[in-house]
């Protein structure tokens, strides 16, 4: 007889290869789909043995916060992005968080490969450079049920897990505000991107085709946008988050 545990399992397996798929479609091709969709049976175990009935939140609902964590632990354990990467990302946030000071806005292309000493060209080629830099799971900046974070009210709510200390759900708190201000500062077609991508659930592919831009220059978009969070976040103190805080975007 199969028992409770083991029926959750076999009915949401489906649920953790959709959720890969869904992940990997956002990270560079170094990234093994096999070894997210293990990690993410390990968090589809972990929710089943874990899961009370009655708690308030439906049993996906709870499994796919489990999944995503196993599966985020799994890129962190494996520090996919080469500390090259790492490199190029923060020259970049530097200049832009210098540009930003000194402008009162964000910077352009054009002004960042300025500051750098270097063309556009090879600004854009920097940004191809440090694609799948994290900086939290943009997917938490909208509801469960796919709703809007005007429309649910608030973003980020599942950062702090449910152990969290009362000074971590403050520090959350905070950390939520600074990004909601840091994300109504970015250039309209940064948030486009990042909207699209993560809370329409279009691939590149199809932002380009809706933009009219290759699925290159979008991937540079999007990592610029990333970069650009960091370096507001930075501005505003908040160089003691961990990288790895959940969240992304990733992813």
């Amino acid at each position: 007889m199969t028992s409770p545990t083991e029926a959750l399992i076999q009915e949401h397996a489906p649920l953790v290869r959709r959720l890969a798929l869904k992940l990997a479609a956002k990270l560079p091709a170094n990234v093994e789909l096999d070894d997210l969709i293990q990690s993410g049976m390990i968090g589809l175990l972990d929710a089943a043995k874990k899961y009370q009935k009655g708690r308030g939140a439906q049993f996906t609902s709870y499994a796919i916060t489990r999944i995503n964590g196993a599966m985020l632990d799994e890129l962190r354990r494996q520090d996919w992005l080469p500390r090259s990467a790492r490199a190029r990302s923060r020259q970049i946030e530097s200049a832009m968080q210098s540009l930003e000071q000194e402008l009162g806005r964000s910077a352009t292309d054009q002004e960042i490969a300025e500051h750098l000493g270097i063309s556009t060209e090879d600004f854009h080629s920097l940004l191809d450079d440090a694609q799948g830099i994290q900086l939290v799971h943009y997917e938490d900046l909208t509801g469960d049920r796919g709703e809007s974070s005007a429309a649910n009210g608030g973003m980020l709510d599942s950062l702090v897990s449910e152990d969290a200390t009362p000074l971590d759900a403050l520090l959350s708190g905070e950390f939520k505000h600074c990004l909601v201000q840091a994300i109504a500062s970015l250039p309209e077609k940064e948030k486009l991107v990042l909207h699209l991508a993560y809370e329409q659930d279009l691939n590149f592919a199809e932002i380009s085709e809706v933009l009219n831009l290759s699925r290159g220059r979008i991937s540079q978009i999007k990592t610029q946008a990333v970069l650009r969070l960091r370096a507001a976040l930075n501005e505003m103190h908040w160089t003691a988050m961990p990288e790895e805080t959940a969240l992304s975007l990733v992813c």
